[in-house]
This record gives structure tokens, C-alpha cells and sequence, in this order.
């Protein structure tokens, strides 16, 4: 079965949608008819959204090990394709982050010991925890600034950086966790990419955080929300002479409408932006100290 879609844009600004579905035997035609005259959001110019993430080569999934060095730890960013292919999108998110940032250590001092990720089934996502050498976060610093997009002397190019949210936590077996968030290491790690002159749009808080289908991860929303507040108020002390301060990003994970109501309202205004993984990525943005965040879509 082929799907087919024609659109065309019409003076009133009304969006025609002529859709066709072919089968194998017949064809069934629709038409969609959307109003595109009241606007009811807004994105901003860097609406695209790309994530280097985690995974390493012995990742293995649906027959194939498929991830090979395109990890942010192993990534070639010497690579000109790589390069080029990131200038290309003047205005582009990267984030830095996947299932894997709520098991990593970040290393912030030269005698800090740093281990790699190594594939064990029986721990958590399938790998011992892992580590983020200073260097390589170094490496990757270098790398944006040199394809970052200089517009009025200010650097466009707007990264995420996904943080470990279980660090100190125990994951049950139901999934449940067990334990205060120890955010020792984070708190460093911010420290150490502010006294580097680092530049980051924002900060998120665990990668998944509810999945409705899975008990994975399973949090109460009173105990994440916590930790959300402690994290925007570091964020606060820590750039409280920086004029730009990063955003606070929250939850990732699949929607729950209970869960979600519930933790937008304990976080109140703590947190910037809200996503979850759906079809389209829907944000939530945060808009004065009692109103819930407004609804806006990240494709």
C-alpha cells in the first residue's frame, strides 16, 4: 500500500490536502481540508533537532550491531562530512543525550577515574555505567564551535546536554528506583563546562523518564519533580552572573496524561520546556508562575 500527498497553498492561506491511497486492488481517494488561517503556536527559527547520542558499537538491535563509531564518544569529528553536513543547518538543536546519559559519570578533574561503558546484560540499558572523559567533552566543545553558525558575533548553533537523573538511584525490579538523585556529579559537571567558557542552550534532566508501556524508569512524579527544582536551582546559582542563563528541559518519555498533570503542577515554574516522544514531538512551554506551559510542536 502507497500513500500519496499533494498539497497546495491558496491566497486565504488555507491548506489543501488531497490525499490518495493506493492499495493492491482499487483505489480509495480523501479529501482533507485544514484551516491555515489562525495561528495557534509559533517555533522559532532553529525548529530542527538532531541527538548525538550514547550507544556504542556492541549496541545490538533487530539482527544488527548498526550504531558502530556514530556515538559521541567514538564519533570521528575530524570527519569533513560530518562537519559540513552540521554547518548545512545554520540553525540547528543538538542534543547530547540518549537511554544511556542515566548511566554516565562526568569526569571534571584530571584525577577523576573514568571507565568506558561495558556491555553487561544484566545491568541496567544492558551496559555497566560508564564515563565522559573531560577530553572528549573538550573535543566536543571544539567541534560545535567550529561548525557553529556566527550570526552579530553570537553563536546560533543551540546544544542540549542530557544529565544523568539516577545517579544514587536504584533501580528495583519492577522498575520502581530506590534512593535520592545524587546530584554531586552534575552539579561538576556544570561547574567544569562554565568554567571552560561553554557554551549550552539548555539542560535536560534523564532521558526517559515514563513509559506508560514499560515500568522501566517508572517514577513518582513528586520525587522526579523534586529533583527537576533542585536542578533548575543550581542552574540559577551557577550562571547567576551569566546573562543567558541555559533552560531546564524535562521529562522525556512517552505521555501519561496523570503522571504528566501531576508534575507539571509540583514543578510550577522550575522547568522551561517540556517533550515527549509521540509522533511529532510536542513541547510544553512554560509561561508565567501559576499558568501551565503552552503547546507547541518540535518536528
Amino acid at each position: 500500500m502507497g500513500l500519496c500527498i499533494w498539497l497546495s497553498l491558496f491566497s486565504n492561506s488555507s491548506i489543501f490536502v488531497y490525499s490518495v491511497i493506493v492499495k493492491d486492488i482499487g483505489t480509495a481517494q480523501d479529501l482533507v481540508f485544514v484551516d491555515g488561517i489562525s495561528t495557534i503556536g509559533e517555533i522559532d527559527d532553529a525548529f530542527i533537532c538532531a541527538t548525538l547520542d550514547w550507544w556504542l558499537p556492541e549496541k545490538y538491535d533487530y539482527g544488527t550491531c548498526s550504531w558502530d563509531h556514530a556515538s559521541l564518544l567514538n564519533q570521528d569529528l575530524n570527519n569533513i562530512i560530518l562537519l559540513n553536513a552540521v554547518k548545512a543547518f545554520s540553525l540547528l538543536k543538538i542534543r547530547l543525550g540518549g537511554t544511556l546519559q542515566d548511566n554516565v559519570i562526568y569526569q571534571t578533574q584530571s584525577n577523576q577515574r573514568c571507565h568506558s561503558f561495558v556491555k553487561n546484560s544484566s545491568e541496567l540499558f544492558g551496559f555497566a555505567q560508564g564515563c565522559l572523559p573531560s577530553s572528549r567533552r573538550d573535543e566536543l566543545n571544539s567541534f560545535f564551535k567550529k561548525s557553529g553558525y556566527v550570526r552579530s558575533n553570537t553563536l546560533v548553533r543551540l546544544k542540549l546536554f542530557g544529565l544523568n537523573a539516577l545517579n544514587g538511584r536504584r533501580i528495583r525490579s519492577d522498575g520502581s528506583t530506590v534512593g535520592a538523585w545524587d546530584s554531586s556529579n552534575v552539579e561538576a559537571f556544570i561547574r567544569y563546562t562554565v568554567e571552560k567558557g561553554y557554551n549550552i542552550y539548555g539542560w535536560e534532566l534523564g532521558n526517559i523518564i515514563y513509559l506508560s508501556m514499560v515500568s522501566l524508569l517508572q517514577k513518582c512524579f513528586f520525587s522526579y519533580a523534586s529533583d527537576i527544582i533542585v536542578l533548575h536551582n543550581k542552574v540559577q546559582e551557577i550562571y547567576k552572573d551569566v546573562a543567558n542563563k541555559p533552560i531546564v528541559l524535562a521529562p522525556g518519555g512517552f505521555f501519561d496524561v496523570n503522571w504528566f498533570t501531576d508534575f507539571l503542577r509540583r514543578t510550577n515554574n522550575a522547568v522551561d520546556l517540556y517533550w515527549n516522544r509521540l509522533p511529532f514531538f510536542f513541547l510544553f512551554k512554560s509561561d508565567g508562575e501559576n499558568d501551565l506551559p503552552h503547546l507547541l510542536i518540535w518536528l
